[in-house]
């Protein structure tokens, strides 16, 4: 793929009234009146910065002739910036990926995003497709023994992994420790790193955030290695689905510019702290930077960093209840009244055969069918209102109370089952909804 990326030179003029003051004395005020001031902008420009105009429009004198001084001209929050980024930028890695699977969602994910790009990386086969395509993503240090979080889908489905220091050409290669795809991050170890290049960035507490504070995002956007740009932090209260499964999870919306390739790098705070992982953005269509971008809460890398850790090239895995639900304000005020069940609440529509829901003996909606008339008529499944004691008033809330636990864990969900409330406990285990959708469909279930 060979395409070139036009460059819109601008132009612009420089005012010199704009960096020197000057002070017009007007020798005749009714002169003074009577002057266009275009007129008095040419007489300007006639004359030699730091001399006197005696035209007869008026007369020019400096006021402001002090040599220009960097720290004086840099503001605090300017000069916290540059400091940051010198300190932490050691810290930040470039990653490219060799794809090892084009077929699976994460190769072709990148694939669709290197796409709509408008011009080369100058990477093998340009990023584009077929075997031995490549695509470029950012990650960080997190240990003094070459640990390094990145995106999930930065990595997932790579049959090679290439690591770029800042300011190193050599490129080293680096393994996979560990995934977590239900949260998009991943460990991985790079290899042959001589110990003094390995800046491992502190990690910073996610919880006490403030809107409004600086944020600083760090990475590779469109393939361009080593890139800064700011912002604040634009929201706390933002869910997006992340991960494979698509669960909706809190997230730190910014306004500071991330694009594709700036996945997996961090987020910092003007203490140059990392307080979220880069990883998605939205874009309006356009497939870039829209001002809205989204990162990973530190605290829930630093809550999965030591499972990750001692992965060894597993998949982290979340558990879930087996279950299809929707909302119980989805029926109408008429069948709830009849079926006896609450204004709110998550509305079992089917539990899904060797599930921790089927084993703990949760129900789905059924249809029933009278002998007599042949008529058929569905009755509601278990409502679930709670979670260890905390109330659930919609169906997004269930997969994130759910996913935040451990396999083996053991919850109670209250639930309502023909107008009464009751308690189940159900032990949580890995389970693949998908597969068993799938499976179950086949069967005609």
């Amino acid at each position: 793929m060979n395409k070139t990326l036009s460059i819109l030179a601008l132009t612009g003029s420089l005012v010199l009234g704009g960096l020197v003051g000057y002070d017009i004395r007007e020798r005749s005020a009714d002169a003074g009146a009577a002057a266009p001031s275009t007129q008095t902008a040419q007489t300007a420009g006639t004359q030699p910065a730091g001399t006197t105009a005696t035209g007869a429009q008026g007369q020019m004198v400096q006021t402001l002739a002090q040599p220009y001084s960097d720290s004086r001209a840099r503001t605090e929050s300017e000069a916290n910036t540059v400091q940051v980024v010198k300190d932490r930028r050691d810290g930040l890695v470039l990653i490219t990926v060799k794809e090892g699977d084009n077929s699976s969602a994460q190769a072709q994910l990148r694939q669709r995003l290197q796409q709509q790009l408008p011009f080369d990386f100058g990477l093998p086969d340009g990023g584009g497709q077929g075997q031995g395509a490549t695509a470029t993503g950012s990650g960080f240090f997190v240990t003094s023994g070459g640990d390094i979080i990145t995106n999930n889908h930065v990595v997932e489905g790579a049959s090679e992994i290439t690591v770029h220091l800042h300011g190193n050409t050599k490129g080293y290669k680096a393994r996979v420790v560990a995934r977590a795809p239900d949260f998009d991050l991943a460990l991985i170890r790079v290899e042959g790193v001589p110990a003094s290049e390995i800046r491992p960035l502190p990690l910073g507490n996610s919880d006490q955030l403030d809107v409004g504070l600086k944020a600083i995002a760090m990475g590779a956007p469109f393939g361009l290695d080593f890139s800064v740009s700011e912002g604040i932090i634009s929201s706390l209260e933002r869910q997006v689905a992340v991960g494979t499964k698509g669960v909706n999870q809190n997230v730190i919306q910014t306004d500071a510019a991330i694009n594709p390739g700036n996945s997996g790098g961090p987020l910092l705070n003007s203490a140059g702290q990392v307080i979220g992982v880069n990883t998605q953005i939205l874009t309006g269509g356009i497939g870039q930077s829209a001002g809205v971008g989204f990162a990973i809460p530190v605290n829930t890398v630093k809550k999965l960093l030591p499972e990750l850790q001692a992965g060894k090239g597993g998949v982290i895995q979340t558990p879930s209840l087996g279950v299809g639900i929707n909302d119980v304000a989805s029926l109408s005020a008429a069948e709830r009244k009849q079926a006896k069940l609450p204004e709110q609440g998550v509305l079992i529509g089917r539990v899904y055969q060797g599930s921790p829901a089927a084993a703990a003996g949760l129900r789905g909606s059924r249809t029933l069918i009278d002998e007599s008339t042949g008529q058929r008529t569905t009755q509601p499944g278990d409502v679930i209102t709670a979670v260890d004691g905390q109330p659930i008033t919609g169906a997004e809330q269930l997969p994130q109370q759910i996913i935040s636990r451990k396999i083996g864990d053991t919850v109670t969900l209250t639930v309502i089952r023909d107008g009464q409330p009751r308690d189940v406990k159900v032990t949580l285990k890995a389970f693949d909804l998908a597969a068993a959708a799938q499976r179950e469909e086949a069967q005609g279930q």
